[in-house]
């Protein structure tokens, strides 16, 4: 494991690699970065559709007073999944995808999981740019929307922490990216994002449902913040922030901490 001044003197090589990987990522694809745009707005169709028609789930009014959209608001949440779980996947996937260059040459092992939160973020810059301008032009727009940028780089620390700390144990044991997989689903539906927070019971089979998304689960606080300040236009509560640092901090210095411990066993076993 390697020191942040490291890191930093590394920073071409995992700038390399970042490009490395945004480049396979659409290599010998006939639409190539239209799937950018494809993958999202195909899965945003199924969900309003599944949700917003079928199930009829009705979305707040948005901060201008009069757009009521199910699209957006679903769409907003989904921008912040879609960038954990690719940097949390990715992260377990790029480490394995390194161990040939790290028997090698020397470079920071975290190198790829870093390399894998810089392409991402470029994922998910074009996502929110889309959604600022739907938004600008159905008239929902406010200084707000600015926190968006303190809000994703807080949840891509979160992700790189979280990252960090299961492509540890997928090295060591296989059965993890299983694992991990199962859980990604069912923590997607344990965060509101095809639902308002408002549609979970404050007590179910005598628990405090509701209490326990808001508090328990890190996604929660990311997702509540992003549609604060870009939905509904309004500066989300100190509460959230306080939430979204504990959350991704705690998970950094976690899976820094693992990382660092099994560092020197995992190259071996790659």
């Amino acid at each position: 494991m390697s020191s942040p001044s490291t890191v930093w003197a590394y920073r071409n090589w995992i700038g390399n690699l970042a490009r490395r990987e945004l480049t396979a990522k659409h290599k010998r694809s006939v639409l190539g970065w239209a799937w950018s745009l494809i993958n999202p707005a195909a899965t945003l169709a199924i969900y309003s559709m599944v949700f917003g028609v079928f199930l009829k789930v009705e979305p707040p009014v948005a901060g201008n007073g009069t757009t009521k959209s199910f699209a957006i608001y679903l769409f907003i949440a989904l921008v912040l999944w879609n960038f954990f779980n690719a940097t949390l996947m990715g992260s377990m996937g790029s480490l394995e995808a390194a161990g040939s260059m790290l028997s090698k040459v020397y470079f920071p092992p975290e190198s790829p999981a870093l390399a894998n939160l810089a392409s991402t973020l470029v994922q998910v810059g074009i996502e929110t740019v889309i959604a600022i301008g739907v938004l600008i032009a159905l008239g929902n727009v406010s200084w707000t929307m600015i926190f968006i940028v303190p809000i994703v780089f807080l949840l891509g620390v979160f992700s790189l922490g979280a990252g960090l700390y299961v492509s540890v144990y997928n090295i060591m044991y296989r059965d993890v990216s299983y694992l991990v997989g199962i859980l990604m689903q069912m923590l997607f539906y344990a965060t509101p994002i095809v639902y308002p927070i408002t549609l979970v019971p404050d007590s179910l089979y005598g628990l405090p449902a509701r209490w326990m998304i808001e508090n328990l689960n890190p996604l929660a606080s990311f997702v509540g913040a992003a549609r604060d300040s870009m939905y509904l236009l309004k500066a989300p509560p100190a509460s959230q922030w306080f939430a979204m640092v504990f959350w991704a901090f705690i998970a950094l210095a976690i899976g820094w901490w693992t990382f660092n411990r099994k560092a020197a066993d995992l190259i071996e076993k790659l």
